[in-house]
């Protein structure tokens, strides 16, 4: 069919008004601001999922994550804190716990938490116009006026504390395995409160809808992830950006799988509970994809702690020694995939130093923000190195804190032991000399190298000096301090 000089006429404008088109459409999706999906498990150990050498060996295939993994980047050497406050409070601020009072597990008595001095990455993201949500246990503090809706999520469904406060009302009981503590000796709700579950939206009263118990305790992942999935939803279908900061529950004793999942892999709870994440962590991967927004949504999978210690729950920790609450690379160092389609290029695996401190600086400038200058921020920004724009990372190391002492520092391949504790259950014991390892050589921290490895100690004290230094110039928020908190002046 020939075009006659009248249909050009027509048609060249046309087709000029429709390039234009998408070349506003495809700048307006270059523009928008990513969504941002975290999901957080707890005392995940490094052993664990199959794409980290555990799976099956664990009793049951992880195959919704080892494919998120092979989607997006896995990191061999991502570190965290040693005990579960201390990590959260350091992925909310960016800022190693012992800056901001939450260096340990909140034992009560005193103000427990984050002061509200303190810019949570929520706080952040929601100025540059992002909805925030947070779903599971929150553990910076116990207080309503510490709970995650008064530190920058919209609204929150989840426990201020911990798991193991479900055991309280069972070890009373009698006719089960346990040995019954019995109820005129045990736990009594009258002497120390129930820990609660709560539902919370910012700017109004959070409401407890639940004591917390065994039984709350199986069927909190579900209601996590049913919750997580229909913020997604919502604020997909509305255009909205959003934080969803998803605190899983899994496998944080008392390890216990939904009835859903009891009895599903035939290998136990334990196996079972690592099925049923797997499962709840692809309903939120499939939320994703149904609304749409997989390419323009960052997703990262990662863990608080190393492996569970507390028989009959412990977990695993694949090549590494020692548990949680120390400074052993079984503690400090957690799985890590981060996804974010077109952009983190995929099936990369890495081994340089991450912590768990640079996930705030680089999600703040994932989402636009600037961060504090008033404060130091310990983070770094590490979103380059996530694109694949570099190889390296932008650490080298860091000073591992346990509770209140300096106990290792980490720099490049070496890590220098000042204290130690192998076991969360051993006491810390100060070293005569610091002790030097290798760790491409020494996976297990076993072999002092010192003797021929003296040069180690100008890099690694260099840490120490600088951040002591840091610390003489902004002093850290006490244990227990109170709202509102005024730091001191320079």
């Amino acid at each position: 069919m020939r075009t006659t000089h009248k249909q050009s006429l027509i048609a060249a404008p046309l087709t000029c008004l429709l390039a234009l088109l998408g070349a506003v459409a495809s700048a307006h999706a270059a523009d928008s601001k990513p969504n941002i999906v975290f999901i957080l498990a707890d005392n995940l150990g490094y052993g664990e999922l199959g794409c980290y050498g555990g799976g099956i060996l664990r009793g049951a295939p992880t195959p919704r994550i080892d494919k998120l993994a092979a989607e997006g980047m896995r990191l061999l050497n991502f570190n965290v804190e040693a005990q579960c406050t201390p990590s959260r409070s350091a992925l909310m601020t960016g800022r190693f716990s012992i800056r901001s009072g939450t260096y340990e597990v909140p034992i009560g008595g005193v103000p427990d938490g984050l002061t509200q001095w303190e810019v949570t990455i929520a706080k952040l993201l929601s100025a540059q116009g992002y909805t925030t949500g947070m779903w599971g246990k929150w553990h910076l503090g116990s207080g309503e006026d510490r709970f995650p809706t008064h530190q920058g999520f919209d609204e929150w469904y989840g426990i201020p504390r911990t798991y193991d406060e479900a055991m309280w009302p069972s070890l009373n009981e009698t006719g089960g395995m346990w040995p019954s503590v019995g109820n005129q000796q045990g736990w009594n709700a009258k002497v120390v409160h129930p820990e609660h579950i709560y539902e919370a939206r910012k700017g109004q009263k959070a409401r407890q809808i639940a004591m917390l118990d065994v039984e709350k305790r199986r069927t909190m992942e579900a209601e996590i992830t049913s919750r997580a999935v229909e913020f997604i939803k919502r604020n997909a279908k509305a255009g909205k950006p959003f934080f969803a900061y998803v605190s899983s529950s899994m496998v944080h004793m008392p390890t216990l799988p939904n009835p859903e999942f009891a009895g599903k892999t035939g290998n136990g709870d334990w196996a079972d509970c690592l099925a049923e994440m797997d499962y709840r962590t692809g309903q939120i991967l499939d939320a994703i994809k149904e609304a749409g927004i997989e390419d323009n949504t960052l997703v990262v999978f990662t863990s608080d702690n190393g492996p569970e210690a507390t028989h009959p729950w412990e977990g695993d920790s694949g090549p590494w020694r020692g548990t949680y609450f120390t400074a052993m690379e079984a503690s400090l160092r957690a799985p890590f995939i981060v996804r974010w389609p077109g952009k983190v290029p995929a099936g990369r695996v890495n081994n340089e130093i991450v912590h768990i401190v640079d996930c705030y600086t680089t999600l703040a400038r994932v989402g636009g923000a600037q961060i504090p200058k008033d404060r130091p921020i310990d983070g770094v920004d590490q979103l380059d190195f996530f694109l694949g724009k570099q190889e390296n990372s932008n650490r080298e190391g860091f000073p591992a804190y346990v509770a209140d002492r300096l106990t290792a520092v980490k720099w490049r391949n070496w890590k220098v032991h000042f204290i130690k504790q192998d076991n969360m259950y051993d006491p810390p014991l100060k070293l005569p000399l610091p002790k030097v390892i290798n760790l491409f050589t020494d996976l297990k921290e076993e072999r002092d190298v010192g003797a021929y490895n003296t040069w180690v100690a100008e890099p690694v004290m260099k840490i120490v000096g600088e951040f002591e230094a840091s610390l003489k110039k902004y002093p850290p928020i006490k244990l227990g301090t109170p709202d509102p908190y005024t730091p001191p002046k320079q």
